[in-house]
């Protein structure tokens, strides 16, 4: 059974127990949306969609992960720090890898280690249109949140027709007790810069390319 968040504003409060089996494996957040030839036909292209998110540790320290952070090269394997996360070592939060060109079937992962849920404060995942035109209501866009032992979060974007290419989907704030509560956001910006100013990351900004 899966817990589905409606509305802009709905959460979800999600609990590990520390040394249970629901500790055993990885916490995933999974984008994934509509790829293929019919919206080749209708576009011209597919719709390549990049997921990111902004993450803060309890520690202070801050940063993003995307695509456009870890191109050129500039990623590496999972037990290393790099612009694509580490998962054995801080920020404790792995990016998978791009999927451009929509040809996966499942879309883009980040994986979040569950022993250091307690070391991170919280994540906003979001999504950006990289290539292809700006129409949302036919990515069919879901973000689902899976932490072993509970019941999947999803957090769908549905027939959006607003015209800016990059979305903020949900929050994920690490109460430091085990918990995890997720929240539905689904706000539209200017890009990375924009949703920046709106949830206070503070960060400087220059063009990325894949």
């Amino acid at each position: 059974m899966a817990i589905r968040l409606e509305k802009s504003g709905d959460q979800h409060r999600i609990n590990l127990e520390k040394g249970s089996s629901s500790f055993q494996g990885e916490i995933k957040i999974n984008l994934d949306w509509s790829k293929g030839s019919l919206l080749k036909k209708i576009f011209g292209s597919e719709v390549d969609l990049d997921l990111g998110c902004f993450y803060e540790l309890r520690n202070g320290k801050k940063q993003l992960i995307d695509g456009l952070q870890f191109a050129h090269n500039q990623g590496g394997p999972r037990n290393k720090q790099t612009r694509q996360g580490c998962y054995d070592l801080e920020p404790y939060i792995w990016h998978k890898g791009d999927d451009r060109g929509g040809s996966s079937e499942s879309g883009e992962t980040i994986l979040v280690n569950p022993n250091h849920i307690n070391d991170i404060k919280r994540i906003i995942v979001y999504t950006f249109i990289y290539e292809g035109a700006a129409k949302w209501a036919d990515t069919n866009a879901v973000v689902k949140v899976s932490v072993p032992g509970n019941d999947d979060v999803i957090v769908e974007m549905g027939k959006q027709t607003d015209s800016r290419r990059f979305c903020a989907i949900a929050e994920l704030n690490f109460g430091g007790d085990n918990t995890i509560t997720v929240r539905k956001l689904v706000t539209f910006h200017n890009g990375h810069e924009d949703c920046d100013k709106v949830y206070g990351w503070g960060f400087s900004y220059r063009d990325g390319t894949k």
